[in-house]
């Protein structure tokens, strides 16, 4: 066994989205190949209705997959193919928009305002992207959740972990998206496959993940009150983490425990011709979902 390193840390940046929304992107619209299969990663979370009433009003997907996991408030949601419904807090909804489809999400808060959750972009492979769209909803209760001995809790929304199989299937980049929590100070172990592309993202409290030569962290020299302290160096609110290979990832809670979202995919490793919201393999394909868009064609006839 491994340790996968932890090979880069960055803060997620404010921007807006949609209606005006309020969110934070970790990555997103630069360096495709560098999370391949997955495109972008937004967090939004807010106090305040204002920044977020507006929502996410009609627009197009094609060539991808979005996973929408909501953990406060409500997310209504309705597309071009007659589809509708409410996305609760801990419900989990992944949409392939394969050849096209026009669909919105209006965020609502919940009794105290508060609205909470994530978007994830995932690349479909070149022979699927003009795939017959579809929609996985799946309700909190159908998420498996493993408490370990240690009181370290695993939420498994796709893919297997700890012998337990996640609810959403038929992913085109088999991936593995957990949301775990860790106790103050606890440290663990999580196996990951070495082939796919990993990354976490943590967003509560704050801890650390190993490298292959500090697997208990990095030591920081770092002076206080004239005299010099080793200290940890943890990463905490609204970090993404990038890991490199190995088959073992270590990370260890700070004081405060700490909360993150662990996603794995198998690389694609094709060409990316992207803007906005619509993917595909090649400048000439791109060019012709616009036109596409422009010019009323951009739903295709779905085979019943």
């Amino acid at each position: 066994m491994s340790i996968r390193p932890a090979i880069s840390t960055s803060a997620a940046t404010p921007t807006r989205e949609g209606a005006g929304v309020h969110l934070h992107r970790a990555f997103g619209f630069n360096e495709p190949e560098a999370h391949d299969p997955f495109l972008l990663f937004d967090d939004f979370r807010n106090e305040h209705p204002a920044a977020y009433a507006g929502g996410f009003p009609w627009h197009p997907h094609r060539g991808i997959e979005t996973i929408t996991y909501v953990l406060n408030g409500s997310v209504d949601h309705s597309d071009s193919l007659g589809n509708t419904g409410t996305l609760g807090a801990g419900d989990v909804q992944w949409m392939t928009a394969g050849s096209g489809i026009m669909h919105q999400e209006m965020p609502n808060g919940n009794s105290k305002g508060q609205m909470h959750g994530f978007q994830l972009w995932a690349n479909l492979p070149g022979s699927l992207k003009m795939t017959t769209p579809r929609y996985q909803d799946v309700d909190a209760k159908e998420i498996p959740e493993i408490i370990d001995d240690d009181g370290s809790v695993v939420r498994i929304i796709t893919g297997e972990f700890w012998g337990k199989q996640g609810p959403v299937d038929g992913i085109a980049a088999d991936p593995l998206y957990l949301d775990i929590s860790i106790p103050a100070e606890r440290k663990k172990v999580l196996k990951v496959d070495t082939y796919r592309n990993t990354f976490a993202y943590i967003f509560e409290g704050a801890g650390k993940f190993a490298d292959a030569s500090t697997p208990h962290g990095v030591l920081l020299e770092k002076e206080v009150m004239g005299e010099e302290l080793n200290i940890r160096d943890l990463s905490g609110n609204r970090t993404l983490v990038r890991f490199g290979t190995g088959d073992e990832i270590v990370v260890k809670a700070g004081p405060q425990g700490m909360r993150f979202l662990l996603v794995a995919g198998s690389p694609i490793q094709e060409p990316v011709a992207w803007h906005g919201p619509i993917v595909m393999n090649t400048r000439a394909e791109l060019q012709q979902a616009f036109s596409d868009l422009r010019n009323n064609q951009f739903i295709k006839p779905q085979d019943h």
